[in-house]
């Protein structure tokens, strides 16, 4: 499985300051994420605020794709606070890993938070990563596959259930979803169908 490198000492603060920008003036109460470089070399942290300005600092998350025995695919809908994408329907769980943190262990942190979920065994499928206008992330894509009952909605998820394949399918390239889970799910489906 793919893993995160951290050095010895803690990382650089990044972006690092520059005649024209100052760095960060204050980190007090910032949730920290490491930057890294595509092999998951950790070379730096900076404020979970950095990662969405615009500067695109490679940042790791995790992905948790969760799959029913009668080939359902569960989602969630993000909430409308959301700073991206709100009101779109995404991968069942998607978060950001904390510095210092293992991925396995932001995975089953993510998947309590958004949907009180931890009994699942996460299998590890592949690395890439995924750039958009405001961001570039390292995602770590993992898929969990049982009859799990999850019906939670809460700050960060409106509304959450299983899809047929055939109702992705139908609603692909209609702004219905993220596209980034557009992107994970036509690229991803027949790995995550084997899995069945």
């Amino acid at each position: 499985m793919f893993e995160l490198i951290y050095p010895v000492d803690p990382a650089p603060l990044l972006p690092l300051p520059s005649a024209d920008k100052p760095g960060i003036r204050s980190l007090a109460g910032a949730e920290m994420l490491p930057v890294v470089e595509e092999n998951g070399l950790v070379i730096g942290q900076t404020p979970r605020k950095e990662v969405h300005s615009g500067l695109k600092l490679l940042h790791p998350v995790v992905h948790l794709h969760i799959l029913n025995r009668s080939s359902e695919l569960f989602l969630q809908k993000r909430s409308m606070k959301k700073d991206l994408l709100p009101g779109k329907w995404d991968t069942a769980v998607g978060g950001h890993v904390d510095y210092g943190e293992l991925l396995e262990v932001a995975l089953y942190r993510e998947a309590y938070e958004e949907l009180r979920f931890t009994a699942f065994n996460p299998i590890y499928l592949r690395t890439y990563v995924w750039e958009s206008s405001t961001e570039k992330e390292l995602v770590n894509v993992f898929a969990a596959v049982g009859n799990f009952k999850i019906d939670v909605v809460n700050e960060e998820v409106e509304e959450c259930r299983y899809w047929t394949m055939e109702e992705i399918f139908s609603s692909l390239g209609k702004g219905i979803f993220t596209p980034n889970f557009e992107h994970e799910f036509t690229s991803f489906k027949d790995n995550l169908l084997a899995l069945l």
